[in-house]
């Protein structure tokens, strides 16, 4: 047997090995740009690892890539990384990720996907480390397969995701060149295995899958793609993405392409949809002011739209509905944003509602509501714009913000997670029956039927990222979590930092390291954990976790993970937890039910029953060190700003009306208070002088940062600085995805 970067897969039909005479035209199958050309590194294009390209040194991984690309191939037909070629082989191989098995053959089981993507890890520290680790996974997927216990993803069997890789240091491997030989050895016995098993099993059948036959892979984007919304004709998808630390708004062409950045400007953004005629984008800002803008398809100026959210035109283009920050009800206005008027008003059912779609012929609409933020379940909604009369058309748990009509008027697609897994599912209005309509590990998500009827197109991917210090005196960047992170939470003294990863779908880690990232210790495992703060010792702080329908559980603990315990509950979903300065006291912020304003509750350390300290003045974030007031901030709509609040008296004041931020500060001295504000690809942190509850004068520049990051992510903060302004440590969000149709063949 040859070694794998040379070994190729003779096609179907293709004469095989003669007994006695060795091998026929070995790589029959593939074209010439797949192979090595003169003066290259000796393998395969094809089959080439990462570290191959780049002509690194070599060891036994190299070959379980390798390997993973002919398990790639077997269990589908296809080759994972493909191109016209050889640099387009290559620049796949080290950025880009293979189309999900399962998207080419639906009999593929999730655990044999598992094995082939953690073999194809481009990073060979997250790799297979030895041949015997990958035979055992696959021994193990036969005896599971023969005993019945494994399903194909196909078949909508959902398994829970393996544990992560273990890693070892290099000083425990062997000799490169003795590993090389064992693994070799041991990749070719895996090898034997592996075929009759991939053969026998999961080699793709005759007969066409039940379900959708073909899916087509439209974008080579391989980054992050949210929110993305089809223009009226289905020739265009706009959808936000990360440019330079902001999200902004772009456009790509269903028929493949580079995506034009149409948005430059501050503040992350989210799509709501296209105009009716297809020439605007509607859009909006996660913080800030209720403001819905239009954007051109073609580029230029925004203009502003409308005071709300979540933007939905009416076909006709004459009315846009919408609905505000803290408000329950659904308004509309003319196209030119002006005429507002109410559209529907729960009358304090305690239901929060959020327009859709326009039903077929524009006298209806569809709405979804949340009776809780943490609910695992919306109600869907069809009410009357004449006569404003709701009805209910059942509760089903999904993503919200990409319901789009399947059959108009009758049936409509969204994403939702099932144990773990997202898919695109169909969900029928008239007997509140659910219908898988994608399957895999996805993630799917934003379903956009074709206008034309060829089909639907979907977007596939993961997100990823890094936690990151920034040393402001020396202008040092460190990434000292190598993994999707956010939340940060800096120690009172600098010197600590508390933050939550996200290792899977609805799985959050809180962890607790050095502001180097050293020393690092994970504190808790959770469905939806949060940073609350640090307490003034430096040692103790708060978390709280939401689980779906549950409410939420506030947590203190020592930064060793000792002493845990938990406060008594105070109802609805918790935003955040603050110590006071002499940590007797924790303050902790939440919302009773959807659209209603902040709500404060104190519990007294050692207490048994939480008293409602104060509402309508934002979350608090920040206790000063004398104990006299708290810090609180409004996120969005028409409050939008800093607030203060009096402990002695509960008396709430409005400080810096129109700060758009994500967290404000005291300094040591107690003579400030800090906050940041993201503007033009940079992040200025303010400084505002403070005494005895009042502002003095106005906001001084403390210090520029030469480079924007994401204010909110992940449903939090995505930074925080020292109190001193050495160090600042923000999330660095990253991923990829891609656009696909799904049709019939």
């Amino acid at each position: 047997m040859l070694d794998f970067g040379l070994a190729k897969v003779m096609p179907v039909g293709s004469r095989v090995m003669e007994a006695a005479g060795g091998m026929s035209e070995a790589t029959v199958g593939s074209s010439a740009d797949h192979l090595t050309s003169p003066g290259m590194a000796v393998g395969t294009v094809a089959y080439m690892s990462p570290e191959q390209v780049r002509a690194k040194e070599l060891d036994g991984r190299t070959d379980l890539f390798s390997f993973g690309a002919v398990l790639y191939e077997m269990a589908t037909g296809s080759l994972p990384f493909r191109g016209e070629s050889s640099g387009v082989i290559f620049e796949a191989i080290l950025n880009r990720a293979p189309v999900a098995p399962i998207r080419l053959n639906p009999d593929v089981p999730e655990e044999l996907e598992r094995i082939i993507n953690k073999a194809l890890e481009k990073d060979r520290d997250l790799r297979y480390q030895s041949a015997s680790d990958i035979r055992t996974d696959l021994k193990r997927l036969r005896r599971d397969t023969d005993s019945g216990r494994m399903s194909s993803s196909g078949s909508g069997a959902i398994q829970e995701p393996a544990a992560e890789p273990q890693t070892r240091s290099a000083a425990a491997q062997p000799s490169a060149e003795l590993a090389r030989k064992r693994q070799a050895v041991l990749a070719a016995c895996v090898a034997l295995l592996a075929a009759a098993l991939v053969a026998y099993h999961f080699w793709p059948r005759s007969n066409p899958p039940s379900g959708p036959a073909k899916i087509t892979q439209i974008s080579q984007w391989n980054k992050p793609m949210n929110g993305a919304k089809l223009s009226p004709d289905g020739h265009a998808v706009a959808f936000v993405s990360w440019a330079g630390g902001i999200r902004q708004v772009f456009l790509m062409l269903t028929s493949g392409g580079e995506p034009l950045q149409l948005t430059n400007d501050e503040g992350d953004k989210s799509v709501d949809s296209f105009s009716p005629d297809g020439k605007e984008i509607y859009y909006e800002r996660s913080l800030g002011r209720d403001e819905v803008w239009a954007v051109p398809t073609l580029g230029g100026a925004p203009r502003r739209i409308v005071s709300g959210w979540h933007a939905v035109p009416s076909p006709d283009g004459a009315f846009i509905y919408y609905m505000k920050s803290g408000r329950a009800e659904i308004f509309r206005a003319g196209k030119s944003g002006l005429t507002e008027e109410l559209v529907y008003n729960p009358e304090g059912n305690g239901l929060s509602f959020r327009p859709v779609l326009l039903f077929p012929g524009g006298d209806d609409l569809l709405a979804v509501s949340l009776r809780r933020l943490d609910s695992p379940k919306a109600r869907i909604t069809k009410i009357n714009l004449t006569s404003h009369e709701a009805v209910d058309l059942g509760e089903v748990s999904g993503n919200p913000s990409d319901v789009v009509w399947a059959e108009p008027g009758k049936t409509v697609l969204f994403s939702r997670a099932v144990n773990g897994l997202t898919n695109i599912w169909n969900y029928s209005l008239k007997d509140h029956s659910l219908t898988q309509f994608t399957f895999g590990t996805g993630p799917d998500f934003s379903p956009m039927p074709e206008p034309g009827g060829k089909g639907v197109y979907f977007v596939n991917g993961k997100s990823s990222g890094f936690l990151t210090a920034y040393q402001v005196h020396s202008k040092e960047s460190t990434d000292i979590v190598p993994e999707d992170a956010t939340q940060p939470t800096i120690s009172s003294n600098g010197k600590r930092v508390m933050y939550i990863t996200l290792p899977a779908h609805e799985k959050s880690e809180l962890w607790v390291s050095d502001i180097d990232g050293g020393n690092k210790v994970k504190i808790a495992t959770g469905e939806s954990l949060e940073t609350g703060t640090w307490a003034s010792d430096n040692f103790h702080l708060s978390f709280f976790e939401t689980e779906a329908g549950t409410g939420s559980k506030v947590y203190i603990v020592g930064a060793d993970g000792s002493g845990l315990l938990q406060l008594p509950v105070m109802g609805g979903k918790t935003v955040d937890s603050v110590w006071s300065s002499d940590q007797k006291s924790v303050y902790v912020s939440g919302v009773e039910k959807a659209g209603s304003d902040f709500t404060v509750w104190k519990w007294n350390v050692g207490g048994s029953n939480p008293e409602k300290f104060v509402d309508k003045c934002g979350m608090v974030v920040d206790a000063d060190s004398g104990g006299q007031y708290l810090l609180g901030i409004e996120l969005f709509g028409e409050k939008t700003g800093i607030y203060e609040v009096s402990i002695s008296d509960r008396k709430c004041t409005l400080l810096l009306p129109g700060a758009v931020t994500h967290g404000a500060v005291f300094t040591r001295d107690g003579q400030s208070f800090l906050y940041a504000v993201a503007s033009r690809g940079e992040v200025t942190i303010y400084r505002q002088p403070w005494k005895d509850g009042k502002t003095i004068g106005a906001p001084q520049v403390a210090l520029k940062v030469p480079f924007a990051f994401p204010l909110f992510y992940a449903g939090g903060n995505a930074y925080d600085f020292s109190r001193d302004l050495s160090t600042i440590v923000y999330a660095r969000p990253g991923g990829h995805a891609d656009l696909y149709l799904l049709s019939q063949k």
